[in-house]
């Protein structure tokens, strides 16, 4: 057997690089950053003892039982449901849009029936078939639930006028006529106790695996089998094309100590007013609620803006010119021998914990499966 190379040493790198270790290959872990676990990496804040999701927070949910099962192998999932709440206007509302905030926002006590025939009412239902994300939240939750949470928010978030994103970036949110206000509808919810980052070094840790940190893929001149490369899908290819449009965060840290201290009283706020300028902030101690750290907090403010050449890519935009550039990497990743292209940067899509581990899965199955002898 050949060794495998292994670039991204995030959850998509690690289960690959398990996965084929437990089937007998030799696999080399690199990553160019001096820690594990990509953008779901958690450590302890030195100063206050909290456990922060440095990159911003990672919520686990999933449907797939498969992959629930798979990561409570590697860490103990303690019950979490995440519960956004978000300033706007002056009030402080729930999210996802539900009967609570729509009451609440225009001053009524409806029944589920009620709210629905009225937010039907405030749609606009001459949308057909809605084309861009403004669109989409004209068509179902009408012009002032519109203004009020996704506007400012969007445009902060994404850089552009929310009439120029597709609308399948707001399909993911849900409009609930019931008092239901866990952000997300999968079965499976949690948050690990010891933090990702634990069960990122628990995958690794098998007999095969090889990690070395502090080291780009391009720094190797070592021949190898066979490579999954999670890094920038235009990077392996010098950006001979262009380069792909990304979103990054910055993060703006505040502590406090002091008797039962609380910032906001939840993990997350969202601040979708277009005249603040941070999207929202997150309260990290209120991710592991049953380590009670009742008198030190740390909050992180979070930035939105444009990834230039040096920065950590967060978020794939996906305009119509980065779908055209992108169409041609495809094409010339298809045709590289010898290469497997994984994770959301390597495939330039958004994609959740859970699916990045999942498609991790099959695609070290697949290759298992084509390296078989046959017959």
């Amino acid at each position: 057997m050949g060794r495998i190379c292994i670039v991204g040493a995030g959850f998509s790198g690690a289960v690959i690089a398990r996965e084929l270790a437990e089937a007998g290959f030799s696999c080399l872990v690199v990553d160019e950053r001096s820690h594990i676990a990509g953008n779901c990496h958690t450590e302890r804040d030195p100063q206050t003892g909290v456990m922060v999701h440095r990159y911003g927070p990672h919520i686990f949910h999933t449907a797939d039982e498969e992959v629930w099962r798979y990561v409570n192998r590697f860490g103990r999932m303690e019950p979490f449901v995440n519960r956004v709440k978000a300033t706007a206007r002056g009030a402080v509302y729930s999210l996802p849009i539900n009967l609570h905030t729509i009451n609440q926002f225009f001053g009524k006590t409806f029944s589920p029936a009620q709210a629905r025939a009225f937010v039907e009412s405030r749609a606009r239902l001459d949308i057909q078939e809605p084309r861009t994300f403004e669109e989409q939240a004209l068509r179902f939750v009408g012009e002032e639930l519109y203004r009020t949470f996704f506007y400012g928010y969007t445009k902060k978030q994404w850089g552009v006028e929310p009439a120029e994103l597709p609308a399948s970036i707001l399909k993911r949110l849900p409009l609930r006529f019931n008092y239901d206000d866990n952000y997300f509808n999968h079965p499976f919810q949690g948050m690990p106790r010891d933090g990702y980052t634990a069960i990122v070094q628990r995958i690794l840790d098998v007999p095969g695996v090889e990690l070395r940190l502090g080291c780009a893929f391009e720094e190797l001149d070592e021949p190898f089998d066979h490579v999954f490369y999670s890094g920038p899908i235009d990077r392996y290819f010098q950006y001979r094309e262009g380069r792909l449009g990304y979103r990054t965060l910055d993060f703006e840290a505040e502590r406090a100590s002091g008797p039962e201290v609380d910032f906001q009283g939840c993990a997350v706020m969202n601040y979708p007013d277009p005249d603040v300028p941070f999207t929202r902030i997150s309260e990290h101690k209120h991710f592991a609620p049953w380590e009670r750290i009742p008198d030190q907090t740390i909050v992180f403010r979070e930035y939105s803006r444009a990834c230039g050449p040096d920065d950590i890519p967060y978020y794939p935009i996906r305009l119509v010119n980065e779908k055209a550039m992108l169409l041609k990497y495809e094409q010339m990743a298809a045709a590289e021998k010898g290469v497997t292209f994984v994770g959301r940067l390597g495939t330039y899509q958004y994609l959740d914990m859970d699916v990045t581990i999942r498609r991790a899965l099959d695609a070290a199955r697949a290759f298992l499966t084509a390296r078989r002898p046959r017959g």
